[in-house]
């Protein structure tokens, strides 16, 4: 096509003549192959090299391409163009008044467009081959990310950033804002091929599906849930096949929220789309599958674990989103009041024993272990982790994915780990009698062992471990302390104000008008920050049981569960319900939300 252009070796420079061809410069150092392209001198290249080493020596460390561009002697397109050459990839000179056909820009939606920073160029339908204009040659996950969005040869061409914005707002300004899911569904119930589907149930032909799966529009609707529900900071995308309608649902801060739903005969192309991401069988619908699918979106890697379940009326997917850029692996981060936070690192900084983080699923559980362990992680301690599956990559961490297909379980894991030579162990999960017992002896010769388990609050976790089967002796001598949790949704900064609750509020949390006099109560009336729900983010409230011999005593003498609580409490163990209500009172959180989550008092 001649919308773009080749970018050709200029008269200048001492290279004159000579072929600069992407291949040529391929591998070479930045200074030599901008010499080359006859941009910058030898002298000048020293010249920035020396100011290179002055400024490492300084702690700071830049690169030459930037420190050329500071001396004003290269253009940062030049810099570009340079490092686009090092890499292999051809740059071209966009003609900014060609004209993009619009079967070309509709293969990306205007989110993907917006969110890798690219431009369609060109599409051979044949070859199935995709070519993108990138502004920053070292946007090669762009490059990977769209082609498992499109199943696609996607080729790659670098050409100045400039224009490609002035291109990418050309095209598609008008398209975020035509191009809603509403828009996009319409589209496809139009679509006669996809029609087809309507009514066939399971007896579809698999090249037909194939073909479904590869379809344009099916692609664009699935990579617009996927970037509209990251861009929401949703934690799973759900799509669930019904008897008359196909459900897409996003889970935000623990709520779903439903999306306009597409026709029900789509359920299978797009199930099959997905299944086509996730390298999974797209033929195979009578068993459950599960794949991942790992992305990067502005700039930040997500992982989409993806389960596809069999229902009586199609595959029902879950696909779980794991925003690496979205969680902040910090223990000062996570809402812990000033004195819980104390309790907490004494119970992480004790030589050895077993902490136990609860709650149930989705309380964040994981979230505060992996903050414990990034803040124990030094040079001097070996930490290990065995994990169902593993959610996050931390450097310094020895993780294992268990895989009981292959004999893996927690406890062979935990048995093997014994044999590693570790400081600290984290085992995703106490499940049996056999995984509690070998972290007991784990914790009995010397290493600080971190698990979670699936109660109500802390004191019900020591019931559930005798339940498993494990003695009282031995719990007693290894269990340091249980951390219950439960996450809250935050009252969106945007758009909180103050208001008066009702006395039927009030009485939910067994509290009279007198009681609260004086105090200040907000939410959130609901704004575009927070998708009109009063609420963004959450944050974690806390209910910590430390053992001391007395508690010890009471566990040996196999005393109710009630007992338990009540002598903790005397020890100054703060409930959930005490701590949500603390959250209140912060202003950070709200009275339903608090009773949501939380258990009352005489519960």
């Amino acid at each position: 096509m001649a919308f773009y252009r080749p970018k050709t070796k200029t008269s200048e420079g001492p290279e004159n003549g000579a072929s600069s061809s992407a291949n040529e410069m391929k591998g070479r150092r930045i200074g030599r192959i901008l010499t080359k392209m006859g941009k910058v001198t030898r002298e000048q290249v020293h010249e920035a090299l020396e100011l290179q080493q002055k400024q490492a020596q300084k702690g700071q460390r830049r690169l030459i391409g930037q420190l050329l561009v500071e001396l004003g002697y290269v253009k940062e397109a030049d810099v570009n163009a340079a490092l686009a050459a090092q890499t292999g990839i051809e740059v071209v000179t966009l003609d900014p008044n060609k004209e993009i056909p619009e079967a070309v820009l509709a293969i990306l939606p205007a989110e993907s467009v917006k969110a890798y920073q690219v431009l369609p160029l060109e599409f051979n339908e044949k070859k199935r081959s995709l070519t993108v204009a990138l502004k920053d040659p070292g946007n090669v996950r762009a490059v990977d990310d769209l082609r498992i969005l499109t199943n696609f040869d996607v080729r790659p061409v670098v050409a100045d950033p400039a224009i490609i914005e002035q291109l990418i707002n050309k095209y598609y300004a008008q398209k975020t804002e035509e191009e809603s899911l509403s828009n996009l569904i319409g589209e496809l119930e139009s679509d006669e091929q996809l029609e087809e589907f309507k009514g066939r149930g399971e007896s579809i032909d698999m090249d037909q599906l194939m073909q479904a799966a590869d379809d344009n529009k099916v692609k664009r609707l699935l990579n617009l849930v996927l970037m509209q529900a990251i861009k929401d900071r949703a934690s799973d995308i759900h799509f669930e096949p019904f008897e008359d309608e196909f459900k897409m649902r996003y889970r935000i801060d623990g709520v779903l929220y439903e999306m306009v739903p597409p026709p029900r005969y789509l359920a299978m192309p797009i199930v099959s789309r997905i299944k086509v991401m996730a390298n999974l069988d797209i033929g195979e619908r009578r068993l459950p599958q599960d794949g991942r699918i790992e992305l990067t979106i502005d700039k930040r890697p997500v992982d989409l674990r993806v389960a596809v379940l069999p229902t009586m009326y199609g595959e029902s997917v879950v696909m779980r989103v794991l925003d690496r850029g979205n969680v902040a692996l910090d223990l000062d981060k996570l809402g812990m009041r000033r004195e819980d936070m104390d309790v907490f690192r004494q119970l992480i900084g004790k030589p050895n024993g077993i902490v136990l983080v609860t709650g149930p699923t989705g309380s964040g559980k994981t979230t505060t272990l992996y903050s414990a362990l990034r803040e124990l992680n030094s040079v001097d301690t070996k930490i290990l982790t065995v994990e169902d599956p593993v959610e996050y990559d931390i450097d310094g961490l020895c993780q294992v994915q268990v895989r009981p297909e292959v004999g893996l379980t927690f406890a062979s894991a935990l048995r093997s780990f014994l044999r590693q030579d570790p400081d600290i162990i984290l085992v995703g999960e106490t499940r049996d009698l056999e995984t509690a017992e070998i972290a007991s002896q784990a914790s009995l010769t010397g290493h600080l062992v971190f698990t979670t388990l699936h109660t109500n609050d802390a004191p019900s976790s020591i019931a559930r471990l005798l339940d498993l089967g494990l003695e009282p002796f031995l719990l007693t001598a290894t269990l340091e302390g249980i951390v219950a949790q439960r996450l809250v949704r935050r009252i969106c900064s945007k758009c909180k104000e103050s208001y008066s609750p009702s006395e039927e509020q009030l009485m939910e949390l067994q509290l009279t008008p007198d009681d609260v006099q004086g105090r200040v109560f907000y939410h959130g009336k609901g704004c575009d920050a927070c998708n009109h729900s009063g609420y963004r983010g959450r944050l974690g409230v806390y209910e910590i049981m430390v053992l001391d011999d007395d508690l010890r005593e009471i566990i040996m003498q196999h005393g109710s569960t009630q007992l338990l609580r009540a002598e903790a409490r005397k020890r100054g163990m703060r409930s959930l319900r005490q701590a949500g209500l603390l959250a209140i009172y912060d202003g950070q959180t709200t009275i339903d939300e608090v009773v949501r989550e939380t258990l009352s008092e005489t519960e």
